[in-house]
């Protein structure tokens, strides 16, 4: 059976302590917007995956409750960066299924300031952290500098790839400067100032080679997406303009080949997006050659290049020349992150991988406004928490009556 997204919504993503909410006020806020966008009311939805990274067991059905009492089953989702599209993979397997014909899948985060601790989602030491073993791979190479541990790992994995294939630091101020330009038309974006490579080069180092605004920021903010059956559209009736369909997904975990080699570029998970790429082509019968606009993972400015090279496409080496090229923004042969992406959008962990769809649903509808990538019918997003999960999601527009 298939699956479609009938309706999203989101709040602004906003820096943590600026704005006077709770997780449930950005709960209600971008699900309401989501059940108003599918022409639903709750009373409707049978069933809530949430995810969420920083908040108690139960949360999902305290921020699930601002938006009805119905008694259907809610389930709370951690999975770190990743937590937001494991919820709406959830929803997706629950409608495919066949278990349910409408189930909404929401995501949010209430952050603190401050950069994220290295002991996974929720901090603590790194004896007992669930990433102690990519932490150790990255320290048995590179060493333990004084400075925060997912910029570390993430900027140890941009050091190996300069080493090995002389990628240039122009070439990682690129994506940022890219993705900050792209956010400046989103009404939904955390940052939306515009910087150039110089500028962005020029940025407070947090671990070299990587500047500030290179880095995703904390953030507060919630995500949401009506997700519905062929059955239910059928019944219920749903315009074809306002359905996205979710071709296909994939999720992966490491494997032995996330540590073998010793590489950050292996253990921050570009092995793990990979294999889920080449999952999703498999199932939909699409490459990336098919894909007109993409919502990547570039918690960090290497992560977007890594992934470039995981989705296939350009060669090992050559994302950083790809970016430089011109090819990933508009008028090149993809616009990747026309939302800002997370380094200018923002990153509240449960929502990150809900917003990334919901961008793709409003380019695929074509209602994206003046970020609108022309003629855009296929779009994929990938979403990757370090602990690990990778997951990639094809998305397609539905036409006619």
């Amino acid at each position: 059976m298939k699956a479609y997204v009938a309706g999203v919504g989101m709040t602004r993503f906003e820096k943590p302590e600026t704005r006077e909410w709770q997780y449930w006020d950005m709960v209600r806020e971008a699900g309401t917007a989501a059940l108003a966008d599918a022409g639903i009311s709750y009373d409707g939805v049978e069933q809530v995956p949430v995810g969420y990274c920083f908040q108690p067991s139960t949360a999902g059905q305290r921020a699930a409750y601002e938006l009805g009492l119905t008694g259907i089953p809610v389930y709370n989702v951690n999975n770190n960066c990743a937590t937001g599209s494991t919820a709406l993979m959830l929803a997706r397997q629950l409608v495919e299924g066949g278990a349910a014909d409408c189930v909404l899948a929401l995501g949010f985060e209430k952050m603190k300031r401050g950069s994220l601790g290295g002991g996974g989602a929720d901090g603590g030491d790194f004896a007992t952290s669930p990433v102690a073993r990519h932490y150790g791979v990255m320290a048995a190479r590179h060493g333990f500098e004084m400075t925060p541990p997912t910029a570390q790992i993430f900027g140890d994995a941009a050091r190996e790839h300069m080493e090995k294939y002389g990628t240039t630091e122009a070439q990682l101020a690129a994506v940022a400067a890219k993705n900050h330009r792209h956010s400046a038309h989103n009404p939904y974006a955390q940052f939306r100032d515009v910087y150039d490579v110089d500028d962005i080069l020029a940025a407070r180092v947090v671990h070299r080679p990587l500047t500030k605004l290179q880095c995703s920021p904390t953030s507060d903010g919630a995500a949401a997406a009506v997700v519905v059956s062929e059955r239910f559209v059928e019944e219920r009736g749903s315009g074809a303009a306002s359905l996205v369909e979710i071709v296909a997904q994939a999720m992966t975990t490491d494997t032995e080949e996330s540590f073998a080699s010793g590489s950050c570029i292996d253990v921050v998970g570009q092995p793990m997006s990979r294999a889920a790429a080449r999952q999703v082509y498999e199932r939909s019968g699409l490459g990336i050659e098919d894909v007109d606009v993409m919502e990547l993972h570039d918690c960090f400015s290497i992560n977007e290049l890594l992934t470039y090279e995981a989705l296939g496409m350009c060669a090992p080496g050559e994302s950083g020349k790809l970016v430089e090229s011109g090819a990933t923004t508009y008028g090149g042969r993809w616009v990747v992150n026309p939302s800002g992406g997370l380094i200018s959008k923002g990153h509240p962990l449960g929502a990150t991988g809900i917003a990334q769809v919901a961008e793709l649903v409003w380019q695929l509808r074509g209602t994206a406004g003046e970020r609108q990538v022309p003629g855009a019918e296929v779009g994929l997003a990938h979403n990757i928490g370090l602990g690990g999960a990778a997951v990639v999601t094809m998305l397609r527009a539905v036409r006619g009556g």
